[in-house]
């Protein structure tokens, strides 16, 4: 997956999380819970943009961290609104679970693979 296409999946990713808190309903938990879904789940794609753009590997390492600790949050709130049923249909709701493991996934290994490939520029210049 190049770049581009990693951007949209994001994109449709944190469009994919509005269109679940619009559904979400208009209590006090589930208000609490789709402020703070909405938070996590569309900066995924706001911060890879950033990091697109970072000024250093190293500032690109640490963008890529920060995304994938807003995609570990946006799944422990997508738990918490399943376990909760605050949601209209269940598939969505595991949809959305599955997209965001297989993120965290990629980012699991986007960050291993930049802190190697940083480790392995430094040694080169030493």
């Amino acid at each position: 997956m190049n770049k581009s296409e990693l951007e949209e999946r994001l994109i449709a990713f944190s469009v994919f999380i509005i269109e679940i808190v619009n559904e979400m309903p208009n209590t006090k938990a589930g208000n609490h819970l789709s402020g703070q879904i909405v938070r996590s789940g569309t900066s995924v794609s706001l911060n890879y943009g950033e990091a697109q753009s970072g000024e250093s590997r190293r500032d690109f390492v640490h963008k890529i961290k920060v995304i994938l600790k807003e995609l570990r949050e946006t799944y422990v709130c997508l738990k918490i609104i399943h376990r909760t049923k605050l949601y209209k249909a269940e598939e969505i709701i595991q949809t959305a679970l599955k997209e965001n493991n297989e993120l965290i996934s990629i980012f699991v290994k986007s960050v291993e693979t930049a802190q190697k490939n940083m480790e392995n520029k430094i040694g080169v210049v030493r």
